[in-house]
This record gives structure tokens, C-alpha cells and sequence, in this order.
């Protein structure tokens, strides 16, 4: 094993949302940072896809890595391994979880729990976080938008032409469509904005290093099983060990517990942080169901996400509990989720050549409707012979069905609006739930909480059983927010980075 001769005041493990935003702001504090990437820099071409071959390869695939779900059948997961992680994928869209979000629901199927604080903790960091990720959008539209200090910096992206007479059929039935708030570089190579961009590029290079194609395997603790006093990375097939002060996991809400786990020892015989037996489980994944409408003016299929409606958030005029968010997807060749095609348009999708699909993305719109799951101690991830195992049933299943019936009513009702000439009535709706391999809403496996037995950190982020560890994705995730945990995750990275800098 190679003994790095460097000691740092903080190790990251991750470059993702939370890793990549923190890493860069502790360094801009002036302290000493290595940042751990398992993957390396990702090609401008890969992150930028806007074609049919969207659908042809596992390009968002890590090769030669399988997980398992519940029924023992390997699983290909959409993740990427990349400075950046799994944001150089997303949708870029950036929204506040709502005020009630953070306390307990009631919901069809259950409670959700609360969080250990309320918005008003996160609200000035969900300011500095659309800062910092330049988020495009505008206040006051969407009902149930939470209270701000003040509007965006930045206008909203111009709609594709077609959206904005959808926009208005919509408002025609009542509905309140808004502006999705997006991360936005203006640069037209890379126009979206990631955790690499407006994360680690924003670092302070002289007190943050960067080893990329580090695989993290373990954590090492000291003899009394407080302080985790040594990481240990394969790089480029050889084991190394690196040191710090501080450490904070930020692999995601998969790999997050994955790592802990595979840190065993006679001080943690069951994981490390896991004396509560809560390391692995509540995982959380975002119910996505795909949905689409025929368009009778041609597009094309190459745009951003671009409206959101939460007029069902809540509930509708037959239920108090809440449905959740629907939001358009990007174009059918610029979605990366989208690509990873639910079963009833994955077999479309395979089967048609090129320029069929380019004909489906030109006429479609196409929608996602997003509903919480709760917390369950048996979803969980496990390790099996060091393999990742991820045992998973959603639940408050009625509550995503309602909303996907009432947004397939609300799209009809637009339809038949002589009005609204942009898109027209079907024999069906093609859509279908995402597989499970789609992890980048995953969340809930190292949950925080007040109380050890019943939660892995604390409200700051901190291990509850180390001194020194500490995690900032989303796998702390007390709940499952509707409308997805991206912003949430990179305020709650600049807040940890406050914390580590009063108390370091």
C-alpha cells in the first residue's frame, strides 16, 4: 500500500452535487482539501447528447459494474463516474423544497417523517446555492413555491415557440405552469450547468487537489473506533491510503452506504456509523412516471426542461394528501432520463431506426410525473460477497397513480380546447415507471436525525458514533422531496461548509 506524504485538514469522497460544491467552498475558506473521484473528467461530447444515439448505447452505463435488486438479477445503474458525478447527467433543474416539506405529512400511505430543522435553517443557502449554480427562473408563479428574500438573479431560458401557447392552454384549464428553475451556464458549448462547473471550477486551486480515477474501497478507524484516521482509494490498480482531519462521504446515496458498510471492523463490526443499524436503510427513489402527448407542430426534440406544475402538489378537489410535481421533460433526444426509457418506450425506442425516433422527438411532448416514496427500514442497500444488492418496493403507489390520471385528464381537457392548436388527441398515451437502475433521485440511507438509535448523522451532517466523519449527499435525506433533491443537496453542502469552518 502507498502512503500518501501529504495530511490534509478535510478528504471529500465525491465530486457530485454535495462533494463537488463543498470541496470547492472549503477551499475557498483556505482549507487544505482532497478531493477523491472515482471517475475523471467527462468528454464535452458525452455530456451533451442531443441525438438518437441517446438511445443506442449504455454511454451513462460504468462498465464492467452490476448491482442486484430485489429479485437477484443484475442491474446496469444509470450513474456516472465523473468530476462532477451524477450532475453531469441531470436535468439541471434546481427547486426549493417547500416549507412544509420539512415537517411531518400525512401521506396516502404513511407519514413522512419531518426533518431536524425546518426551511428557515436552509433558506439564506438555497439563496447562495442558486447563486452559485447561476439558476434561472422566476418567483411568484408557482402557488406553492416557498417564502424567498428575493427573485432569481437570473430571467428565465426563452420555451421552445410551441411550449409557450402550451403554457397558455394549460393556464386555460387552471392550471399555474412555471418557469423551472435551471442551472445555466450561457456558454453554448456547455450550456448546462454541474457540480464541476459551478463546483469544483469555483475552488480555490492552491489549497484544492483533485485525484480523479481514485476508487474508495474503506475507511479506517483509530484503536478506539472514534476517528477515522485513513482512506484507502485504488488508484490506477494500487491501493493507497490517505489522511486528514476531517472526512466527508459524499459517494451518494448508494455508494454512501456502500462504503460504510465495507468499513467493518472489530470497533464496527456491523459498518461503520451503523451502530444504530440504520446505515443502508429508508433508501428513498423518486416514483418517475413518463408521459407522452402528440404535438402538432414540429420541434426539435433538442431543449432543456422547461415548465413545471404543482397545482397537485398537495392534493386535488378529491384527496388532502399529497400527488406530487409534474414537470416537461427535456426533447426526447436531449433527456438522458428519458433515454433510459421506461419498459412500454424502451421497446419503441430499440426498434425504430434513426430517423423514426428524430419523427417521435419532432411531434412529442414529453412529461414526468414525480411523487415522494417514504422511508422503509427493509428497502435498503446491502452487501452481499462485496457486491452491491438494493432491496426495493415503492410504496405510496395510489398517490402517483392519482396524479398520473389527473395530469392525463388535464392534457386532454388542453386538447380539446379549440384554442390550443399545439397539440392534438391520441388513441393512447405511451409512458411507464423508470426502472430501477435510474438512481440520480435516490435517497435516504444514511438519514439524519437528533436521535443515534434511529438515524446515522446528526443535523449538521456529522457521523453520530465519529468524531471526524461526516456526509453531505443525499443519502442524509430524512424524506423524499416531489420535485427532486438537487438544490436541497448543494445548500445543505454550503451549510456543512459553514459549520466545518467555525468549528475547525
Amino acid at each position: 500500500m502507498i502512503i500518501d506524504d501529504c495530511h490534509y485538514d478535510i478528504i471529500v469522497i465525491g465530486s457530485g452535487a454535495g462533494g463537488g460544491t463543498l470541496a470547492a467552498a472549503l477551499s475557498r475558506q483556505g482549507k487544505s482539501v482532497l478531493l477523491l473521484e472515482r471517475g475523471g473528467a467527462m468528454a464535452i461530447e458525452d455530456q451533451n447528447v442531443a441525438d438518437a444515439d441517446l438511445f443506442r448505447k449504455d454511454r451513462y452505463h460504468p462498465r464492467d459494474e452490476r448491482w442486484f435488486g430485489p429479485d437477484g438479477d443484475p442491474i446496469a445503474p444509470q450513474t456516472t463516474y465523473a468530476l462532477g458525478g451524477n450532475t453531469k447527467i441531470w436535468g439541471a433543474v434546481l427547486q426549493r423544497m417547500r416549507e412544509k416539506d420539512f415537517s411531518e405529512l400525512a401521506a396516502q400511505e404513511g407519514v413522512s417523517p419531518a426533518w431536524p430543522f425546518d426551511y428557515g435553517e436552509l433558506a439564506p443557502y438555497y439563496t447562495a446555492a442558486e447563486s452559485l449554480f447561476r439558476v434561472h427562473g422566476k418567483a411568484g408563479v408557482d402557488p406553492t413555491e416557498p417564502n424567498r428574500s428575493n427573485g432569481f438573479e437570473h430571467h428565465p431560458k426563452a420555451l421552445e415557440p410551441f411550449l409557450e401557447p402550451l403554457r397558455a392552454g394549460l393556464q386555460r384549464q387552471g392550471c399555474k405552469p412555471y418557469d423551472l428553475p435551471l442551472s445555466w451556464s450561457e456558454d453554448p458549448i456547455d450550456p448546462s450547468g454541474d457540480a464541476q462547473l459551478f463546483g469544483l471550477d469555483k475552488g480555490d486551486a492552491s489549497n484544492l487537489v483533485i485525484r480523479d480515477q481514485a476508487k474508495v474501497l474503506r475507511l479506517h478507524v483509530n484503536p478506539s473506533g472514534h476517528e477515522v484516521k485513513g482512506v484507502e482509494a485504488e488508484v490506477a490498480g494500487e491501493a493507497w491510503l490517505f489522511s486528514s482531519d476531517v472526512v466527508v462521504l459524499a459517494a451518494g446515496a448508494i455508494n454512501t452506504p456502500a462504503i460504510l458498510l465495507r468499513s467493518s471492523s472489530d470497533q464496527h463490526p456491523s459498518g461503520l456509523a451503523n451502530g444504530s443499524d440504520q446505515v443502508g436503510r429508508n433508501l428513498m427513489n423518486l416514483q418517475l412516471t413518463s408521459i407522452l402527448q402528440l404535438a402538432t407542430q414540429l420541434s426539435s426534440g433538442r431543449y432543456a426542461r422547461s415548465l413545471g406544475i404543482n397545482d397537485y402538489y398537495w392534493g386535488d378537489k378529491n384527496v388532502s394528501f399529497s400527488l406530487g410535481h409534474i414537470q416537461s421533460a427535456g426533447g426526447v433526444l436531449q433527456d438522458t432520463l428519458f433515454a433510459e426509457s421506461p419498459p412500454v418506450l424502451s421497446l419503441i425506442s430499440k426498434l425504430m431506426p434513426n430517423f423514426g425516433l428524430e419523427q417521435l422527438a419532432a411531434r412529442s411532448v414529453a412529461w414526468w410525473a414525480m411523487t415522494e416514496v417514504l422511508p422503509e427500514p427493509d428497502n435498503k442497500v446491502i452487501l452481499q460477497n462485496n457486491q452491491i444488492h438494493i432491496n426495493y418496493l415503492h410504496n405510496n403507489r395510489e398517490a402517483h397513480d392519482r396524479l398520473v390520471y389527473r395530469w392525463l385528464d388535464t392534457i386532454k381537457s388542453v386538447e380539446a380546447d379549440p384554442l390550443t392548436k399545439v397539440v392534438r388527441s391520441a388513441p393512447i398515451y405511451p409512458r411507464g415507471e423508470a426502472p430501477i437502475s435510474i438512481v440520480g433521485f435516490a435517497c435516504g440511507t444514511c438519514r439524519m436525525g437528533d436521535q443515534q438509535s434511529s438515524s446515522v448523522v446528526d443535523p449538521n451532517g456529522k457521523c453520530h458514533e465519529l468524531d471526524n466523519l461526516y456526509i453531505a449527499d443525499t443519502s442524509v435525506f430524512p424524506s423524499c422531496p416531489s420535485i427532486g433533491p438537487g438544490l436541497t443537496t448543494i445548500a445543505l453542502a454550503l451549510r456543512m461548509a459553514n459549520t466545518l469552518d467555525k468549528a475547525m
